[in-house]
Parts: structure tokens; C-alpha cells; sequence
């Protein structure tokens, strides 16, 4: 298989807290594949070192087989299926189908929903790999933009907060639900990012998620208005 850096980026793996990418006897790289993985210091190694030859629990102890009931958190880290953060996961997958199925019936929406798919795709890696979101800038908005837009749709659209009905359509009616669907990931992650406090672990995955349901509402906003 030639692997390129789009193939690449979605093949990383974590290995001991570091960063590595598992290459095949007979798989071969592209030049701006290998250049991606040298610039970002991703070890490359044999495919022969990514098999397991003993799991970690994360309450401790070890297991030499995968259990039906548990699943990897990350590398070689097992929980059971139900951990908050692998209901997260869960979620945000759901979440990635329902924007698929509106950039098909939401057509003219499909470059925006294809923008809020990348970034839920990029919590996933995220979370797994323990890397930070970063600056998050929807549709051209940034944070401050969204917040006005969202909360003051009358002044940009001519368009006031509105419940959705049956009139309003079908394109309207699928994006909220992708938006009702991203509070559900929301939620999640709160189950998945606060200690027992109740203090955030992971502020950015929660702030990004907001901050794509938000878009989702002002993306009905201008559909209602015409805009």
C-alpha cells in the first residue's frame, strides 16, 4: 500500500506516549508523507512492533487477551466500553454520520458541514493522542464572530431566535438535528472531561464542541432568513 499524508495522519499511533507510525514490509510512503512524519518527529517502525503481546488495565494489572467487553483507550490501554471517554467517542461518531447524511440533503450547507466533520473527526484524534485542539475558526467565524451571530441573529440576518416547525422543511429540520445530536456529544464529553470536582480536563474538546453546535444554529438562522 503508498501511503500519502492524508493516509498517514489517520494511521498514527501511540506507542509508550510517543507518537509513532507502522509501516509494512511490502508498504511504501509518499515523499510528503515521509516529509510530514520527519517534520513532525513521528518514528516510523516496523509493522512486526505494533502487535501487543500484553494489554494494560487502567486500573492496573495486565491482560495477554483483549476481552470482548473492553476496548483500547489508547496504545496499549484497555477500559470496558461503557468509560465515559468511550461513550464520547461514541457520540461524536454518531454525530460524524448525521453531518454526512445533511451534506446530502443540505447540498448547498455541504462545504460548512464539511468543516464542522473535519474538526469532529480531529477531537477523536485528540483525545486518543492527548494533543491539543488549537484555535478553532468555523465558516470563516471566529469565536467572538460566532458568539454575536448566535446570540444576536436579528442584527446579521434580519432573522429572530426561532423554534423549528414542520413548515420550516426538510433542510432546515436536518440541521437541527445535527445540531440536537452534537449536544448529545457535548454532554458526553462533559461525562468524559470532568474530575471529580467538576473541573474540566479537557477545556478545548468542550469548547469546540459549543462552539459547532453554535454553528449548526446560525447555519439554520441564515437557511430560515435566505441567506
Amino acid at each position: 500500500m503508498l501511503f500519502d499524508e492524508v493516509a498517514v495522519r489517520a494511521n498514527i499511533r501511540n506507542r509508550n506516549g510517543k507518537r509513532v507510525f507502522f509501516l509494512g514490509k511490502d508498504d511504501r510512503l509518499t515523499p510528503s508523507a515521509r516529509d510530514y512524519l520527519n517534520g513532525q518527529r513521528i518514528e516510523i517502525l516496523s509493522a512486526d512492533q505494533a502487535k501487543v503481546e500484553r494489554y494494560r488495565l487502567l486500573g492496573g494489572g495486565f491482560t495477554e487477551e483483549k476481552p470482548e467487553h473492553m476496548t483500547h483507550l489508547h496504545g496499549d490501554v484497555l477500559v470496558r466500553k461503557n468509560h465515559p471517554r468511550i461513550r464520547f467517542r461514541g457520540a461524536v461518531d454518531t454525530l460524524e454520520a448525521e453531518l454526512l447524511l445533511c451534506q446530502v440533503q443540505v447540498k448547498h450547507r455541504s462545504k460548512e458541514l464539511g468543516e464542522i466533520l473535519a474538526l469532529a473527526r480531529r477531537l477523536i484524534r485528540c483525545d486518543v493522542l492527548g494533543e491539543p485542539v488549537g484555535e478553532v475558526c468555523l465558516c470563516g467565524l471566529t469565536e467572538e464572530e460566532q458568539r454575536k451571530r448566535s446570540h444576536f441573529p436579528q442584527d446579521y440576518y434580519g432573522q429572530p431566535h426561532f423554534m423549528p416547525e414542520v413548515a420550516d422543511g426538510e433542510k432546515i429540520l436536518w440541521l437541527n438535528r445535527c445540531r440536537c445530536v452534537c449536544r448529545a456529544a457535548e454532554l458526553a464529553a462533559v461525562d468524559a472531561f470532568t474530575d471529580g470536582e467538576g473541573n474540566p480536563t479537557r477545556a478545548d474538546i468542550l469548547q469546540a464542541l459549543n462552539r459547532m453546535s453554535s454553528m449548526l444554529y446560525i447555519l439554520m438562522i441564515a437557511e430560515k432568513a435566505g441567506k
